[in-house]
């Protein structure tokens, strides 16, 4: 059965993009069959897949809008995902699909089509609490926070939970929220730790394991239009390597998410 996750926060620069880019990667390294869908119009994960979202003709704009479907839109990567791609046209389809009836199931019905070719479909939503984000929340199955490990990081957190819960209770009542995910974490640092704390305590939110460090080697690898795990040998490639396994374990067995304590250190 193919797992579908969400990865949302409306808060820009929590490394949402290149968690949904990494993990997805190593899920595909684990030998599962990825699709990852790129709902933010920047085009970001489109681009940090390598291919430039100026140059596609089809993406996810027109099987959201009903003028494509998803596999006239797919394209490979490198890596070996597959990607629903993103242009600066999907800016449009907010406004489009506000004047449907449905307009939040617009997702789940486009991917009903190829949703038993894949193990699993990872859905990068945008940095809002729009029609986009909801139609990636209603078609996932579960949702993962990406929370950075800095002050104020939890600002707007309560309303993305509130937006998780009012899914659950109109358009997805099965959608699951697995917990905050630390990233641009400093194990250096008390203050890192000070914040999950704060999170853990506030919101009640587990906080999974193993939190993914403050390194360059994402910056460098979404330059290059590569993830982090298709270079050298690396900690935050090790830690998302951990985190897919940690993941895939929980789907297939039903086995409980490692989750870590903020005063571990």
């Amino acid at each position: 059965m193919t797992t579908v996750l969400a990865v949302a926060n409306q808060k820009g620069g929590v490394a949402k993009t290149t968690t949904v880019a990494s993990l997805a990667a190593a899920l595909h390294a684990l030998d599962q069959r990825v699709l990852v869908v790129d709902l933010d119009p920047q085009g970001c994960l489109t681009f940090s897949l390598g291919h430039n979202p100026d140059k596609l003709t089809t993406s996810v704009h027109e099987v959201l809008t009903g003028d494509a479907s998803v596999a006239d839109a797919i394209v490979e990567t490198d890596e070996g995902i597959v990607l629903l791609p993103a242009t600066i046209d999907l800016a449009g389809a907010e406004a489009l699909l506000l004047m449907r009836a449905g307009r939040e199931f617009a997702l789940k019905r486009a991917l009903a089509g190829v949703i038993d070719d894949f193990d699993v479909v990872v859905i990068d939503c945008p940095p809002s609490l729009g029609v986009l984000t909801l139609n990636g929340l209603t078609a996932a199955q579960s949702v993962l926070v990406p929370l950075q490990c800095e002050t104020l990081a939890h600002r707007g957190v309560g309303q993305l939970l509130r937006t998780v819960s009012e899914v659950q209770q109109i358009t997805n009542p099965d959608l699951t929220l697995l917990g905050a995910l630390p990233t641009l974490f400093d194990a250096r640092t008390t203050h890192s730790r000070d914040v999950l704390s704060d999170v853990s305590d506030r919101y009640a939110l587990p906080v999974l394991a193993p939190p993914i460090p403050r390194t360059v080697r994402f910056a460098e690898a979404s330059a290059s239009g590569a993830t982090v795990l298709s270079g050298r040998k690396n900690k935050g490639a090790q830690a998302y390597r951990e985190l897919a396994s940690n993941l895939l374990g929980h789907w297939q067995t039903g086995s409980a998410l490692k989750t870590f304590a903020p005063d571990e250190g």
